[in-house]
C-alpha cells in the first residue's frame, strides 16, 4: 500500500504576524505536489495545519547550524472524515532570490481504521528517514510505501528519558489519565481538553509522546492525536501539544483546556497528586519496567486501574509505595483467582517484606485480603505481618489511632498482642485524658468491645490518671459511652463521673458536696487516702475551701488521712490565701470578721497537726496568722504592732490576703479605746508604709466615722492620737494631717454644743493643754501656730 502524501511550502509571513493580510503563512504558501485523487475538501481542511511558524526569537536568515537548530513540528491530527493526517514541518533554508527562509511540510493521510504500514505507532515515524524536507522534482510523489522508525524513541532512550524527568513524570501521567477517560476520548476532532509539554526541544516532546503511547492501551495510543511544536497552544487541534518556553500558557489554573507541564521551570516539590495510578506508574518508568503497562492492561479493571498495575509492580520486585500496596491489596482481594497460584503467591511474598511507610489503609486492605486468601497463603500473610502489628501496637508515639487500628487487624489474622494490651492501655488512656474528642473513635469504641481485657487495662489505667489529673477525667467522662464496670472499684473515674461536685451541690457546704463525692466513690478516705485528694479537687476545683470548711473537714477526716493524700497542703491554702472578710459592723473594739476568727482558729489546727510537714516560712504565717487571731478576740499580750512585724518578716513572701488579714485586725485594734498602752506610739515609731495605710483606711470607714459621731469620748481619743508626736516622721505626718482634716473634723463639726462640750471635758481629764490644742484646732477659720502643727506642718523627720 503506497500512502497518500502532501508537500507544503510555507513562505515567510506577512508583516502583520500569521493572521495578517498575507494569510498564515504568506502569500506564497502552497501546495507543492499532491498524490492524484486526495479530494479538494480533505486538502482544504488539511492546509491551515501544515504551515509552519517560527520561533518568535528565530534569525530571519538562519545559517546551516541555526537551521538544524530550529523545532521540528512533527504532528498527527484527526480530520473531519476520520482520515488521519501525519505530518512533519522543518524550517528550510532562504529561496533562490536570496529571500528570508521559508518551510517544508511533508505529510501523508492514514485511513481512521488502518495504522503505518508496519504496525507501527503514530508517533515511531518521528525522524523517519522517509520524511522529505523539499517538494519532489516534478511536482509529483514517489511512491512511499512505509516511514521506517528511526530507532531513536527505543526502549532504552524512553527509560532514561524518564528518569531525567523524573520529578515532572507523576503530574503528566495524571494528566494523561485524565485525558484519555474524558467521555469525549482522544479521537475528538476539536479537543475540550489538551496537554501543553514545554521543552527547549521539540524532540524531548516526542519522547514525552513516545512515553504516553506506552502506557496507553494500543488502540488509544495508535489515535493519540499530537504536535511536538507549535506557536498557538490554546488553538492547537491535537491533545498533546509541544511549545517553547515563551509560548507557554500560564498553569495558574484557570484555564482548564491547558494542562501544562513545563519541564523548562524549576524542579516541582514532591508530587502530591491524589492519582494513585500515576505515581505508580511513575515509579514503573523510574524502575525501567515499562513492559509493565502491557502486562497490567491484560487484567481486570482496565489500563488505568492503579491496583492492577500495583500487582505487577510488586511481582516484579518493583516498589509502589503504600498507596500502591493498598491498592494492590485492594484488587487482590476482588480479583485474587486471575493472578494465578504462582503470581498470588509472589504477591502475598511481596507483601511480607517489612515496609516502614505501611499505613493503616494499608493494614485495613491487607486484611481483606487476607479472607480472600487460601489457608496457607494466609497463614504466611500473617506470620510475615505479625512482627510489624505487634511493633504497631507497641509503638510509644502520640495518638491512639494507629495502635487501635493495628489492633483490630491483628486479631483479624490472628497475631497474639495480649502481652502488649497493659502498655496499649496506659497510653490509651494518657491519649485521651489529652485529647477526649479521641474517645468517639468507632475503632476505639469497637476495639474495647471485642477486648475484654484492654477495655479493663484501660478503665483502670484511667482511674490512676484521674487521682492525678481529675479535671481532665471530668471532661473525658463528660463527652464519651465509656460505661464503667461494676466489677472494677475505679473510685476516682466514679467521682469524676458524679462531676460536678461544687459547694453550689452541697447547698453552698463544700463539706457536705466532698461527703457526697466520697459516698459516690465507694471507698472510704481511711482506705484510700488518694480518694480524698480527688474530691477535694474536684470540689474545690484546684482552690481551697473557706476556712472554716477547712477546719471542719480536718476535724472529721483526722491529720492522718490529709497527710497520706497531701490535703493537707489544701488546708494550708485554706487558711494563708483566703480574702479576709469585711468585720461586723458592731460598736465593740474587738470587731472582727467570723472568717477571721475561723482562719486563725485553721492555723492554730494546723500548727498541732502538721508540725513536721510545715516548712519554715509557712510555719512563720500560720504563726502570724494565730496570733493576729489573738489580738481580734482580745487575749493577745502586748506587744502587738512589734511581735505582728517580727512574725511576718519570718513569713516573707507573705501572701497578700493573709498580710491584709493580720494587718487590718491589728489596726482596727489599734483604732479602739482598749488598745495597750504604748501601742500606738509602736505603730507611729515603726514607719511601716503598708501597715500605716492600713490603719488610715481602717480610720476612715464608716465605722470609726459612726462612733466619732455618737461618742464625744472616742472623739476625744481620736483627737489625741492623731495629734501626738508630729514630725516623727513623714509617713506618720502624712497619714495623722489626712485622718485630722478629713476623718475627725468634719465628724466634730456635725456634733451638737453639749457633745462638743463633753469631748472637751474628756480631753481636759487627759490634760488642760489637750483642751487648749483642741478648742484652738477646732476653732472656725482660725488657723493658729496650733493648728498648723495639728496639721502636720511640723518638722519631718
Amino acid at each position: 500500500m503506497s500512502l497518500a502524501q502532501l508537500h507544503y511550502t510555507s513562505a515567510p509571513q506577512g508583516p502583520d504576524g500569521p493572521d495578517g493580510p498575507d494569510g498564515p503563512d504568506g502569500p506564497d504558501s502552497r501546495f507543492t505536489a499532491v498524490t492524484p485523487g486526495i479530494p479538494r475538501s480533505l486538502l482544504k481542511e488539511a492546509e491551515p495545519l501544515l504551515g509552519y511558524e517560527p520561533p518568535r526569537d528565530a534569525p530571519e536568515h538562519p545559517g546551516s547550524a541555526e537551521l538544524a537548530a530550529f523545532p521540528q513540528a512533527f504532528s498527527h491530527t484527526l480530520l473531519s472524515d476520520g482520515t488521519r493526517l501525519l505530518a512533519r514541518a522543518v524550517r528550510t533554508g532562504a529561496n533562490g532570490s536570496g529571500g528570508p527562509a521559508g518551510s517544508h511540510t511533508h505529510a501523508v493521510l492514514l485511513p481512521g481504521d488502518t495504522g503505518l504500514p508496519g504496525g507501527g505507532l503514530p508517533i515511531s515515524a518521528w525522524n523517519s528517514s522517509r520524511w522529505a524536507s523539499a517538494a519532489p522534482a516534478g511536482g509529483s510523489p514517489a511512491q512511499l510505501e512505509a516511514l521506517p522508525p528511526s530507532g531513536l524513541l527505543g526502549r532504552e532512550a524512553l527509560v532514561g528519558f524518564a528518569a531525567s524527568r523524573g520529578p515532572w513524570l507523576p503530574g503528566f501521567l495524571a494528566s494523561l489519565r485524565a485525558l484519555a477517560e474524558e467521555a469525549s476520548g482522544p479521537q475528538d476532532a476539536d479537543p475540550a481538553a489538551r496537554i501543553v509539554l514545554v521543552e527547549r526541544d521539540s524532540a524531548d516532546v516526542a519522547l514525552w509522546i513516545a512515553l504516553a503511547c506506552a502506557v496507553l492501551p494500543r488502540d488509544r495510543a495508535d489515535l493519540l492525536t499530537f504536535t511536538t511544536y507549535t506557536r498557538r497552544p490554546r488553538d492547537a487541534r491535537q491533545r498533546i501539544v509541544g511549545v517553547l518556553p515563551g509560548d507557554a500558557p500560564e498553569p495558574d489554573g484557570s484555564d482548564h483546556r491547558c494542562r501544562v507541564h513545563d519541564c523548562t521551570a524549576p524542579v516541582p516539590a514532591e508530587h502530591t497528586s491524589t492519582d494513585i495510578w500515576a505515581g505508580i506508574a511513575a515509579r514503573v518508568w523510574l524502575g525501567r519496567a515499562p513492559e509493565l503497562f502491557t502486562e497490567a492492561a491484560a487484567l481486570p479493571g482496565g489500563v488505568f486501574s492503579p491496583g492492577a498495575l500495583a500487582v505487577v509492580a510488586l511481582c516484579a520486585d518493583l516498589a509502589p509505595g503504600p498507596d500502591g500496596r493498598t491498592a494492590a491489596a485492594g484488587w487482590a482481594h476482588t480479583h485474587a483467582r486471575a493472578l494465578g497460584d504462582a503470581r498470588l503467591r509472589r504477591l502475598v511474598e511481596a507483601f511480607q517484606a517489612g515496609a516502614e511507610d505501611r499505613t493503616a489503609a494499608e493494614f485495613a486492605a491487607l486484611t481483606r485480603l487476607f479472607t480472600a486468601l487460601p489457608e496457607d497463603l494466609g497463614q504466611r500473610l500473617a506470620a510475615g505481618l505479625a512482627p510489624e502489628l505487634r511493633a504497631g501496637v507497641a509503638d510509644p508515639g502520640p495518638g491512639i489511632t494507629r495502635p487501635v487500628e493495628l489492633l483490630r487487624v491483628a486479631d483479624v489474622l490472628g497475631v497474639d498482642c495480649t502481652d502488649l494490651l497493659p502498655g496499649l492501655a496506659h497510653r490509651l488512656a494518657r491519649s485521651l485524658l489529652a485529647g477526649p474528642e479521641a474517645a468517639d473513635s468507632p475503632d476505639l469504641l469497637t476495639v474495647l468491645e471485642e477486648h475484654f481485657e484492654l477495655r479493663t487495662a484501660l478503665l483502670s489505667a484511667l482511674d490512676a490518671l484521674a487521682a492525678e489529673d481529675p479535671p481532665a477525667a471530668v471532661r473525658l467522662l463528660g463527652r464519651t459511652s465509656l460505661a464503667l464496670t461494676a466489677v472494677q472499684a475505679l473510685p476516682h473515674l466514679r467521682m469524676c463521673a458524679g462531676a460536678p461536685w461544687g459547694p453550689a451541690a452541697g447547698g453552698g457546704d463544700g463539706l457536705a458536696a466532698l461527703n457526697a463525692a466520697l459516698r459516690a466513690c465507694g471507698v472510704s478516705p481511711f482506705t484510700d487516702p488518694l480518694v480524698l485528694r480527688t474530691a477535694v479537687r474536684l470540689v474545690w476545683d484546684g482552690g481551697a475551701p473557706a476556712p472554716g470548711e477547712a477546719r471542719r473537714l480536718l476535724s472529721e477526716t483526722g491529720s492522718d488521712a490529709h497527710r497520706a493524700a497531701g490535703t493537707w497542703r489544701a488546708l494550708v491554702r485554706a487558711a494563708l490565701d483566703t480574702p479576709a472578710e469585711t468585720p461586723t459592723e458592731t460598736p465593740t473594739d474587738t470587731a472582727t470578721g467570723i472568717d477571721d476568727a475561723e482562719a486563725a482558729a485553721l492555723a492554730h489546727d494546723l500548727l498541732r497537726c502538721f508540725p513536721d510537714e510545715l516548712e519554715p516560712r509557712v510555719r512563720g504565717a500560720l504563726l502570724l496568722l494565730e496570733f493576729a487571731g489573738e489580738i481580734g478576740a482580745g487575749r493577745a499580750e502586748p506587744p502587738w504592732t512589734e511581735r505582728v512585724l517580727a512574725l511576718r518578716a519570718e513569713a516573707e513572701p507573705v501572701e497578700p490576703a493573709l498580710l491584709a488579714r493580720v494587718f487590718g485586725t491589728l489596726t482596727r485594734r489599734l483604732l479602739s479605746e482598749e488598745r495597750p498602752e504604748g501601742e500606738l506610739y509602736a505603730l507611729i515609731h515603726c514607719g511601716e508604709p503598708e501597715l500605716l495605710s492600713t490603719y488610715a483606711t481602717a480610720a476612715k470607714g464608716e465605722r470609726v466615722r459612726d462612733r466619732l459621731r455618737t461618742s464625744p469620748a472616742y472623739a476625744a481619743d481620736c483627737f489625741i492620737a492623731w495629734s501626738s508626736l508630729p514630725g516623727a516622721n513623714r509617713a506618720w505626718d502624712t497619714t495623722r494631717t489626712s485622718l485630722l482634716d478629713k476623718v475627725l473634723r468634719p465628724a466634730v463639726r456635725a456634733l451638737s454644743d453639749e457633745d462638743t462640750a463633753s469631748v472637751e471635758r474628756g480631753l481636759e481629764r487627759a490634760g488642760l493643754h489637750r483642751a487648749e490644742e483642741f478648742r484652738a484646732w477646732n476653732r472656725p477659720g482660725a488657723l493658729s501656730r496650733l493648728s498648723r502643727r495639728f496639721g502636720g506642718l511640723g518638722r519631718p523627720r
